[in-house]
């Protein structure tokens, strides 16, 4: 007797696993509405009510470390998918597109309106207009400094201790201690 055939995996199971998912599927499109809600009243929280803060960043985020702080406005997808470590330091306006998980070590500072993008788009216009995507994960190691408007796009991994360039555009993965800079970014200097 054969085994049952596997049950159909949904929308969300095919996004977190790197496959083509249809992005306004109904369960998606209420999980990114319900990340909204929490997002207009931890941005609507005043900086001096940090118990809230903490409490409301960790309702809407998979994983949020001690000493984390993130200030306003702060954008997301999901943030289920984010997972951060001590003592993060999120400067303002920064944008985090959590279709995959974004996972930021201990002691990050990034500066303002930085971006990290985990969702891809086919190149193929007709799939494109379908509503088929993608999306691959963003690693950043411990003791990481982020410039202000860089831009970090799906799949990078960035080692610990590296720093990266203000409004660079980093499409590659990061060596640890390394200074990364330009558009695309391109490594400048080892730290010692």
């Amino acid at each position: 007797m054969q085994a049952p055939p596997p049950a159909p995996r949904t929308e969300r199971e095919k996004m977190l696993a790197g496959e083509l998912y249809y992005g306004f599927d109904p369960d998606l499109t209420a999980e990114r509405q319900r990340a909204q809600r929490r997002l207009a009243e931890y941005n609507a929280t005043p900086a001096d009510d940090q118990p809230l803060r903490t409490k409301l960043l960790r309702a809407l985020l998979g994983h949020a470390g001690e000493g984390l702080v993130i200030q306003p406005t702060f954008t997301c997808d999901y943030g289920t998918n984010i997972h951060i470590g001590r003592n993060g330091f999120i400067n303002y306006h920064c944008v985090f597109l959590d279709c995959a998980a974004i996972e930021i070590g201990d002691n990050l500072q990034m500066a303002p309106m930085a971006q990290l993008y985990t969702a891809l788009h086919p190149l193929d216009p007709d799939e494109r207009r379908s509503g088929l995507e993608s999306a691959r994960p963003i690693r950043i190691g411990h003791d990481v400094w982020i410039g202000g408007g860089a831009i970090i796009l799906p799949g990078v991994t960035i080692g610990d201790g590296a720093v990266i360039g203000a409004g660079s555009v980093v499409s590659r993965d990061v060596p640890p201690r390394t200074v990364v800079a330009g558009n695309p970014a391109r490594a400048i200097r080892a730290l010692g």
